[in-house]
């Protein structure tokens, strides 16, 4: 790239930054910014055969399949020569380089069928079928949601009971709802898949249980005997995946696909549960620079819309999100790492806060992420409505991380049982007085047990983060024992379990909800203090402060309700945000470029790191298949014969004036006849269209035409 010939508004901006981007974005990417470089332009170096044939937003449907395959496979062949392959970093961003946010057939196989089969396959399972999942001999997915039950692993209907007269699970969908919906690579590419189905054995039903169950002839690719999968159709976005649908008529598996690490069906059909029950359970401020609107100063020219402090509003946030998530995230994988390695040790005391932890971040996150890209098409205007923005694509993606994998609500509500178990507890321990220290010192709710002493809100004008952080544990905290003492009074007034919880919902979400934003606060705080590059830190500290303030101006009610936070600290808090806006302001630009993401990577016409949006939307727009024709092929066909015949034909159809037109000659009618007018400025004001009688008519005004 030659940045001699970016725009210069760009440019001024990267000259303002105050921190050196590298620092921060090898920061971002956890030490790893060369190496995603290294990669990106090995993908570009291949040229086409690692790119797609054209622009995806101008494929047909099987244009799109038939492209992601091509690029699969050339993904494959690559592979070895650029990546680590076992590491899924680096696998991950791979295939979202070459493939995109749609993902490849090999993404599900790799980051949802070989995971689950790693984790629930005995030594022998694991030494016959690993090794063909790790060399794609075969292709797999992963499938448990149904039509009618979406992921509820309870609710599941598809069944495999044993049939011990011949060592074999007869799978069955017995009802409409039982169907297997929404899996990716699911309907016309996988071969193999996991399937979670409620186990029969000896006439019992024991629960969900992952079988391991062949889909397609090898040889043939055709669906095998007893299988009916097929595609789900059209979809919201991620065209080039196709999502399922999947059912069974009496097929049958052998005894030992059922995987069997942790629980067993013996050769008699006697069932060994798992060791521990627990385990089941398992671009656009870029284009704000660019673009100038308005004037802020009369005289001075138009501004930068990034100037607008509503832009700002609108775009800052988001970015302070983004890096909230991604540390989190990180935090979260560790724990992961960690839990499974206790709990192949035997120990599964973390997995609840694991569980409910993570059910609580998908839920906010995928919400979160939804909103903020949302907010960002609007930021652009009526270019970001545009395909060439890149963010519809990127928005029909992120949305559908609302439902899938478990739908936002419902994920709320797992969180919020076992923060309801720990609410019950608290308030036992209250009564008795007695505290668990190791609980109290538990990273993820040992701020329930450790009350501040203050009862009081400490924010203030020159306040840091932790002031800010003890608002949000008492949001938290409010909202939990809340929601608590809600289900305690249904429960007494005689309510069912299940009656109360449900009156209780929207309670419950929002526990839920409050306690999840704390761990991302504080997670945002810790990760941030790590930063050992004094003028990067100070960059991410600004955007801890606009998040913290921002963050909790939204959700700041249960402050109110209890004085815990007063007039003047909520505006203190208003002040922080405007602050930090301002503070972020000349450092944005170099923000997003510390990311480092390529255009290729964006797919974006307003994103680009050049910032030269408009040649270049002129460009995309001449690209569209549509455009390499004058006429349209059947123009002549429907159009085009219909307006000779009405030109032409003396006996064409003539249509009065709308009445309620007629009655406004000052606004409408004018109006009609400056448009026609425009359309045949030789015509004078005669409508042929709206004639009263025939189109032989003497010429009129619309006015006069009205009044006749």
């Amino acid at each position: 790239m030659d940045p001699s010939r970016d725009n210069p508004d760009l440019t001024e901006e990267r000259r303002k930054a105050k921190f050196d981007p590298e620092k921060l974005g090898n920061f971002f990417w956890q030490g790893q910014l060369k190496r995603r470089r290294q990669i990106c332009d090995y993908v570009q170096s291949q040229g086409m055969e690692l790119a797609p044939a054209q622009p995806v937003p101008f494929m047909t449907r099987m244009e799109k399949l038939e492209d992601v395959a091509r690029l699969s496979v050339g993904m494959r062949k690559h592979a070895e020569n650029v990546i680590d392959v076992g590491s899924p970093q680096e696998q991950f961003y791979f295939n979202s380089l070459i493939c995109g946010y749609d993902g490849s057939p090999f993404h599900l196989h790799f980051i949802m069928a070989l995971p689950a089969m790693i984790n629930n396959c005995d030594e022998e399972q694991a030494a016959e079928w690993l090794p063909k999942l790790f060399n794609c001999e075969i292709i797999a997915t992963y499938v448990q949601t149904e039509m009618g039950h979406g992921t509820n692993l309870k609710a599941l209907e598809t069944t495999a009971t044993y049939d011990s007269s011949r060592q074999e699970f007869v799978f069955n969908s017995p009802t409409i709802t039982s169907t297997k919906w929404w899996p990716g690579n699911l309907g016309k590419t996988a071969n193999f898949a996991v399937v979670m189905a409620q186990l029969y054995t000896n006439g019992k039903c024991y629960g969900a249980h992952p079988f391991w169950v062949q889909l397609r002839d090898i040889e043939t690719h055709k669906p095998l005997p007893g299988i009916t999968v097929g595609d789900i159709g059209p979809k919201f976005g991620i065209g080039s995946n196709d999502n399922g649908f999947l059912r069974f008529n009496n097929y049958r598996i052998p005894r030992m696909h059922m995987l069997m690490k942790h629980a067993k069906v013996l050769p008699s059909g006697e069932y060994l549960p798992p060791i521990h029950s627990k385990v089941r359970s398992l671009n656009n401020v870029r284009y704000s620079c660019i673009r100038r609107q308005g004037e802020i100063r009369p005289g001075a020219g138009e501004v930068k819309v990034l100037d607008y402090q509503t832009q700002q509003y609108r775009l800052f946030p988001q970015i302070a999100r983004v890096y909230a998530i991604a540390f989190t995230g990180i935090y979260i994988m560790d724990m992961y790492k960690s839990v499974m390695a206790n709990i192949n040790a035997g120990d599964a005391s973390l997995l609840s806060d694991l569980h409910s932890l993570g059910s609580g971040l998908k839920s906010v996150t995928s919400w979160q992420t939804s909103l903020g890209i949302e907010q960002c098409r609007m930021a652009c205007g009526g270019h970001g409505y545009s395909e060439a923005s890149g963010l519809p694509a990127l928005y029909t993606m992120a949305v559908g991380g609302c439902t899938y994998e478990g739908e936002n609500m419902v994920m709320l509500l797992q969180c919020a049982r076992s923060l309801m178990k720990l609410a019950a507890e608290l308030r036992s321990s209250d009564r008795t007085n007695q505290r668990d220290s190791k609980k109290c010192a538990n990273p993820v709710t040992g701020y329930l047990y450790n009350v501040s002493p203050s009862q009081k809100c400490r924010i203030s004008q020159e306040s840091g983060p932790d002031a800010y952080l003890e608002a949000f544990e008492h949001v938290a905290r409010r909202n939990i024992f809340s929601a608590y003492e809600r289900l305690d009074q249904l429960r007494k007034r005689g309510r069912s379990a299940e009656e109360a919880w449900n009156e209780s919902g929207v309670a419950l979400t929002k526990a839920s909800k409050a306690h999840t934003m704390n761990f991302l606060a504080k997670t945002f705080v810790e990760r941030t203090m790590l930063m050992d590059d004094p003028a990067s830190r100070a960059v991410l500290e600004n955007f801890v402060s606009l998040f913290l303030s921002y963050e909790l101006l939204h959700c700041a009610e249960p402050l109110l309700e209890d004085s815990f936070i007063s007039a003047q600290q909520m505006e203190y808090a208003r002040l922080k945000m405007y602050d930090s806006m301002q503070r972020i302001r000349p450092n944005a630009v170099t923000v997003v470029d510390s990311f480092d993401f390529t255009d290729a990577e964006l797919k974006s016409v307003l994103g680009r790191r050049d910032g030269n949006v408009y040649e270049h939307l002129l460009e995309w727009a001449q690209k569209s298949p549509i455009n390499a024709h004058d006429v349209l092929p059947f123009h002549d066909k429907y159009l085009g014969s219909y307006m000779k015949e009405t030109l032409l034909s003396s006996k064409a159809p003539c249509h009065p004036l709308p009445s309620a037109i007629a009655k406004r000659p000052s606004s409408a009618l004018l109006l009609f006849d400056a448009l026609w007018q425009s359309i045949d400025p030789t015509a004078g004001t005669h409508w042929p269209i709206y004639c009263p009688k025939t189109v032989n008519a003497s010429p009129k005004t619309a006015a006069t035409i009205a009044g006749d």
